[in-house]
């Protein structure tokens, strides 16, 4: 019965979050993003990362839009943007993603995060992880994320991947 009811409640917190994102692409395209609505936009996003649903997050990014890890090769395309959530979900099937700091750089937005996890997903080593790091992102006139170019410390990242229990 516990199981139905948690199955239950996160249907519909994945509807509601879903329901945010598309809400948020209805905005008027000459509406600029100001700190409050990026901050309920950041939190929407860590939230997206969070809730083990790819394509609701990749619903964040415009169609053409783009992510890049540690200035690694970028996932283009709405797809490829859910292709690589879904490696970081699989692979961290715990993963929460918390906002930490939201700020506007010249023509980017920043949007520092507290990354926690433990790699449990197929072949998983069974560590946890504890980082944190940061988004630039370029957001576009529909107000979605046209570029996001995230980093965070891959030493510090293997080194708690791979530690010894």
């Amino acid at each position: 019965m516990i199981a139905n009811l948690a199955a239950k409640t996160y249907g519909v917190y994945v509807v509601i979050s879903l329901l945010l994102v598309l809400l948020n692409s209805c905005q008027a395209k000459e509406e600029s993003m100001d700190l409050n609505k990026l901050t309920t936009f950041a939190m929407r996003y860590a939230t997206a990362w969070s809730n083990q649903y790819p394509t609701a997050f990749s619903l964040f990014y415009a169609d053409n839009g783009s992510l890049a890890v540690n200035d690694g090769e970028p996932s283009v395309g709405r797809n490829e943007v859910e292709k690589k959530a879904r490696e970081f979900m699989t692979a961290f099937p715990d993963m929460l993603v918390r906002l930490v700091e939201i700020r506007l750089e010249n023509d980017h937005v920043v949007f520092h995060w507290h990354w926690t996890g433990t790699n449990t997903g197929p072949g998983g080593t069974g560590n946890p992880v504890d980082l944190y790091g940061y988004e630039e992102w370029i957001i576009n006139s529909d107000g979605l994320i046209q570029q996001s170019l995230g980093h965070y410390d891959d030493a510090e990242y293997q080194r708690q991947l791979n530690a010894s229990k």
